[in-house]
């Protein structure tokens, strides 16, 4: 359960701040795929060292694990654009709402992706 409380308060820094910057800019109308598209890739470039460093601490090769993380966060930009295209564009609920829920969502697809993909670490116990 640490690696899954470290990946919590990294994300809560990356997440919170961006999801404040995301209202903000779309506030000053901002297209709100634009917003998160920007402030979803600043996120996964700082939550990189902070998740390989202080998350998972990763001892493995930067190059291998940093090809690998851009694939899980390109799969995961995916997933949140889906999600705000289909429940925001689509099916009309507000963008704000719709991107919220999307960060949780995203974030658990992530952690996955990081525990077993991204960072993989076969000492390391589930919690």
């Amino acid at each position: 359960m640490r690696v899954f409380t470290r990946y919590v308060l990294v994300g809560l820094v990356t997440n919170g701040s961006g999801y404040l910057v995301f209202l903000l800019l779309t506030w000053l109308n901002v297209n709100p795929k634009i917003a998160m598209s920007a402030l979803y890739f600043v996120g996964a470039f700082l939550g990189y060292w902070g998740n390989r460093q202080f998350t998972f601490l990763y001892q493995g090769g930067v190059l291998s694990s940093s090809a690998r993380y851009c694939i899980a966060h390109i799969l995961g930009y995916g997933l949140n654009l889906s999600m705000l295209i289909f429940f925001s564009d689509v099916l009309g609920y507000a963008y704000q709402w719709v991107q919220l829920v999307a960060i949780f969502i995203v974030a658990l697809f992530l952690f996955l992706m990081s525990k077993f993909f991204v960072f993989p670490n076969i000492k390391q116990s589930l919690g």
